[in-house]
């Protein structure tokens, strides 16, 4: 229970209420004294008749001209208020002590950490935010505002870290905790300034939980750090680009450009300007810096070498024996300082068979390499990277996140996902424009009719031959009940009886809204 006692400013008074409760033998949870002369107590509930006396042995104090009961204790009520307000926000919001632990984490935050408050309290704050030193803000930085850019589950946020003051007996401020908000950067509303270029993205961008993404990111990590070209292999959509993107970051050329040569459909004398340049036209006039000239101390990435025309092959492979090269039409010979990194789709060594490639090239180029597995084997991936292009687009678009249903979530684990993540974020990008409702649907998506499960990765090869094989069959029921959305269609088209459908149907939890 929680009184008000309202009384008057009397040396003494506060010391005979608390006689009283020592005298009852009642404990005493918590004690405010306000300046206008008011006095709140939290104690345990008591009996209606040890209630009713304990008012009236009270009000008989000198100088108390009213008690009653109340809901809330003044810090009570404000502590509640402003929690509600902190849970409203759509920000990550995480408030740390002193000594540099979490004592308090919104809601938002904990979706966006991935933990439960209880398991973020008293969780040091530099395990959770890596990029941001808190003993060193409170020494070096004397504890002032602090903004910067972090990257949390592949996504970029303005972290703000702001002081909490409260004034000592001397109306001195003394910093007593310190608040971190994160704001999510979105492209069409933030200046250019401060969001990401796609250069700057390295592998914290990167998500996933599968072995074999992990495997990729260790290894690929080891390999940025060496300046021999490199060779990321894959088929379209796993992110070649972006894992070159990222091994430039993690790089020691990370401070030096990043430029990119689309290999792809260029006629070659336009191909062969812009990578290598072109001469004054006239004298007197300016020379054309061709990229490799540009990226002079830092990489050059080139996409889809394996489209390269054969003229075009030629002139690299002269570049990559010695690292010379002549701008068109010039004599000069120029040198630069550049690590060559390329991506394709193809495989090159049949390239080479075919006497589409050239071998002396191939092997100058696929000093190191790199596999990036399709999605259909990285299964484990599937979801983290949906959770990641729905937070992208709801900031975007200006609109809070929908939930993805598990229904949903089961059916995009299971699709081949022939166009890979490519296909996966422009699928969700289609049902963020046209959804208007708080949970994600399979009624939502739109994706191509194919055999879903024509593909069996090792992940979905985990358990007993049944557990295999009723995730194969769950596959199948989840692809077709969109064609046909009812038992007795779908039971039709698979040549079973109405009833052995609406069996499986209801084991797999398909149909269910």
């Amino acid at each position: 229970m929680r009184l008000k006692v309202c009384c008057e400013d009397r040396i003494g008074l506060t010391r005979e209420l608390l006689d009283i409760l020592v005298r009852r033998d009642i404990d005493l949870r918590g004690i405010e004294i306000d300046q206008v002369g008011i006095i709140y107590l939290n104690c345990p509930e008591i009996e209606f008749d040890a209630f009713s006396q304990l008012m009236s042995e009270i009000r008989l104090i000198s100088g108390v001209t009213d008690v009653r009961k109340v809901q809330f204790l003044p810090a009570e009520r404000e502590h509640k208020e402003l929690r509600a307000l902190v849970e409203s926000l759509t920000d990550p919001v995480v408030s740390i002590n002193l000594d540099g632990y979490i004592d308090m984490a919104n809601k938002a935050a904990q979706d966006l950490i991935g933990s439960s408050e209880h398991q973020l309290i008293d969780e040091h704050a530099n395990s959770v935010f890596p990029d941001f030193q808190f003993a060193h803000w409170l020494e070096k930085e004397e504890a002032s505002q602090s903004c910067r850019m972090v990257v949390m589950a592949g996504l970029d946020f303005l972290m703000e870290v702001m002081p909490v003051h409260i004034n000592d007996e001397s109306e001195q401020p003394v910093l007593v905790s310190a608040v971190v908000q994160l704001k999510q950067v979105a492209m069409n509303n933030t200046s250019q300034t401060v969001f990401r270029t796609p250069s700057d993205h390295g592998f914290d961008h990167l998500v996933g939980q599968s072995n074999k993404f992990k495997q990729l990111i260790g290894q690929a990590k080891k390999l940025a750090m060496l300046d021999a070209p490199l060779l990321v292999q894959g088929e379209t959509g796993t992110g070649k680009e972006m894992i070159a993107r990222a091994c430039h970051r993690h790089s020691l050329r990370a401070d030096k450009p990043f430029l990119l040569v689309n290999c792809v459909s260029m006629p070659d004398n336009a191909a062969e300007t812009e990578l290598f340049g072109m001469a004054a036209a006239e004298e007197g006039g300016s020379a054309k810096k061709g990229i490799l000239e540009q990226a002079d101390g830092g990489t050059v990435f080139l996409y889809e070498v394996g489209e390269m025309s054969r003229h075009l092959q030629v002139k690299l492979l002269r570049f990559m024996q010695d690292g010379t090269f002549r701008r068109v039409g010039e004599e000069r010979e120029m040198q630069v300082d550049v690590r060559v990194i390329c991506s394709t789709q193809k495989n090159l060594p049949e390239l080479v068979a075919a006497h589409q490639f050239r071998e002396d090239l191939f092997y100058r180029l696929n000093v190191l390499s790199l596999t990036v597995p399709p999605l259909r084997e990285r299964t484990a991936d599937v979801m983290p990277l949906a959770e990641l292009f729905v937070k992208q687009f709801a900031a975007d678009l200006g609109q809070s996140k929908p939930r993805i249903d598990e229904a949903l979530a089961d059916y995009l684990t299971h699709y081949a996902w022939p166009g890979n993540i490519r296909q996966l974020r422009n699928v969700l990008l289609h049902a963020m424009t046209q959804i208007d409702a708080e949970v994600m649907t399979i009624d939502d998506v739109q994706l191509p009719e194919i055999e879903n499960t024509q593909f069996m990765s090792e992940e979905s090869m985990d358990g007993s031959l049944d557990e295999i094989m009723k995730r194969y069959e769950s596959g199948i029921l989840h692809n077709l009940y969109r064609s046909y959305p009812s038992t007795r269609k779908l039971a039709k088209r698979l040549d079973v009886s109405h009833t052995a459908i609406a069996n499986k149907l209801r084991d797999y939890g398909i149909g269910k809204k």
